[in-house]
């Protein structure tokens, strides 16, 4: 087999064993010593996130709608699994990857929804008996440019988008992924990868708020919702977007308006804690990532309180 992989690797015109490498990739950075073979690796996962940021420190990936797919070889031997450690039976793939001009390899990806488009490859995790996930991202992309990948195997590129989650909403993607460059990979959910998935925005009428917690000043979360007929409707809280100056302009502003009693009609999950009601008459802008099966917000945030709007025209949007 390691003939092999070196024959294909000479008519690709790429090298990727360790032997090629040491010069390269590997020279001045600790790789975990041999070790047996790994039969599993916890895939890395990304937290959700709702900022929107670039930095010299971080690079951006497409975040693909699909399944995770690994892909263990060792020899002969292809093994794909799903994030649930899952057997995943793709003849094209598992082929393709028992092709490439390696020894062992263990890689990390997406597979499309179709299970037939493709595995889009977006990291490396071990190569010819060497563990690298104490490696940073940028040296095990650097081991993944020695392949040259053909379909149904796809390299899963960095974005170059000044805005690159405003691309990412206009093109119709999931969202992005930003990636620490200096990242190890760690087999858990970690802050060193974040998802940016695209949002939707929505005009809502603030019904309500809850007090500050800890350090916070002026409010906690605002209560918001949308008229159906005569009804209105409780959609759910929205307690990040804001600032100190914000909260306390807020909050001077609610006071001014509040009631004693909720001005939902409709209403499921309404806090009955520290909770303040007030006359639906401010209109606020909110982002957030998508209806929930009870009909609520999930991860939302603050975009902007407008002005000139009136309040019963505010009314729930078609998803």
């Amino acid at each position: 087999m390691a003939g092999d992989a070196q024959n294909y690797a000479t008519d690709r015109g790429t090298a990727t064993t360790l032997h090629d490498l040491s010069d390269g990739p590997l020279r001045g950075h600790s790789v975990r010593a041999m070790t047996d073979f790994p039969d599993w690796i916890q895939p890395m996962a990304a937290t959700l996130t709702q900022e929107r940021f670039t930095g010299d420190e971080w690079t951006f990936e497409r975040k693909l709608d699909g399944i995770r797919l690994l892909a263990f070889k060792q020899g002969d031997d292809v093994r794909l699994f799903s994030r649930t450690q899952n057997a995943q039976h793709l003849p094209a793939i598992s082929a393709a990857v028992a092709a490439l001009p390696a020894r062992e390899v263990v890689l990390d990806g997406e597979l499309t929804w179709d299970r037939h488009s493709g595995f889009h490859v977006f990291d490396i995790l071990w190569l010819d008996g060497r563990d690298l996930r104490e490696l940073p991202l940028t040296e095990r992309r650097r081991l993944l440019d020695a392949f040259n990948f053909h379909t149904p195997l796809h390299r899963v590129t960095p974005l170059d988008d000044v805005e690159p989650w405003t691309r990412a909403c206009a093109e119709g993607w999931e969202g992005v992924i930003a990636k620490r460059l200096d990242s190890r990979y760690e087999e858990k959910r970690s802050k060193l990868w974040l998802k940016m998935k695209c949002e939707v925005t929505h005009r809502f009428v603030v019904g309500g708020f809850t007090d500050p917690q800890g350090a916070r000043k002026g409010l906690g979360a605002l209560l918001v919702g949308y008229f159906d007929g005569d009804d209105f409707v409780f959609a759910g809280k929205v307690g990040t977007g804001f600032d100190t100056k914000l909260l306390n302009e807020l909050r001077a502003r609610f006071d001014a308006i509040e009631v004693e009693r909720t001005p939902f009609t409709k209403a499921t999950g309404l806090p009955r804690v520290r909770e303040h009601w007030v006359k639906p008459e401010v209109v606020v802008r909110v982002a957030f990532i998508e209806w929930t099966r009870h009909t609520k917000l999930r991860h939302s945030r603050l975009l902007a309180v407008e002005t000139d709007i009136d309040p019963r025209t505010v009314v729930r949007s078609a998803p």
